[in-house]
């Protein structure tokens, strides 16, 4: 899978002149938290909706409310954005926009594709496209967890357990602790009911339970 599959496109933009107070009500309309800034067609900044607020003026300023509004008016993108944000590529795969994500500790990436933004990826793309199927996020059916079965020979006898009880497979995952103390192997399955699923992999001597979905 690769970054133009999970993007946003096209990409909600906004140039450098646009005031802070225009930039704010496009955000909200949009219902969008991250802003790419373009000028001539170039990425040049991002503007986040953090970085929108923290640029609001402070209740202990000393100006005038008729000063505030003034120079608050004036206030452009270009003043408060973050200059030469990270960007990806339309062709790069979804681990390395997730490293890259990771690496740089951004939220979002810009797309760029010569030179031109064409869309966006956010976190919560990650999360959507890849961690919901992984946990069953929104999906029916049971989840099944298994032990420590961190071996080639226990993953497949787990998966011949939904083969022999005539189950439909949503989706396996194989999760390794970051402690080091579990190594385990969900089974997500498409029926309500796990009861012979996990009997039979208890027969089979895995360690098998029911993973509570909420």
């Amino acid at each position: 899978m690769l970054a133009r599959h999970i993007m946003t496109s096209p990409a909600i933009v906004a140039p450098t002149n646009m005031p802070v107070l225009e930039a704010t009500r496009l955000m909200k309309e949009k219902k969008i938290n991250r802003l790419p800034v373009v000028d001539n067609g170039k990425l040049v900044g991002i503007v986040t909706k953090d970085r929108l607020l923290r640029s609001a003026p402070s209740d202990a300023t000393s100006l005038s409310l008729h000063e505030i509004h003034y120079l608050y008016g004036k206030l452009t993108l270009g003043d408060i954005m973050k200059k030469n944000p990270h960007c990806v590529t339309p062709d790069m795969t979804l681990e390395a926009v997730a490293a890259f994500a990771q690496k740089k500790s951004v939220g979002s990436l810009p797309v760029v594709e010569d030179g031109k933004v064409v869309g966006i990826v956010t976190t919560n793309d990650i999360f959507y496209v890849v961690v919901n199927p992984i946990l069953g996020i929104g999906e029916d059916g049971s989840r099944i967890v298994v032990r420590n079965c961190n071996t080639t020979k226990t993953i497949l006898q787990a998966l011949e357990c939904v083969e022999d009880e005539g189950l439909s497979l949503v989706n396996a995952s194989y999760i390794r602790s970051k402690r080091g103390e579990e190594n385990d192997f969900y089974v997500h399955i498409a029926e309500e009911d796990p009861t012979a699923l996990v009997a039979c992999m208890k027969e089979r001597g895995l360690d098998a339970e029911v993973r509570a979905r909420r």
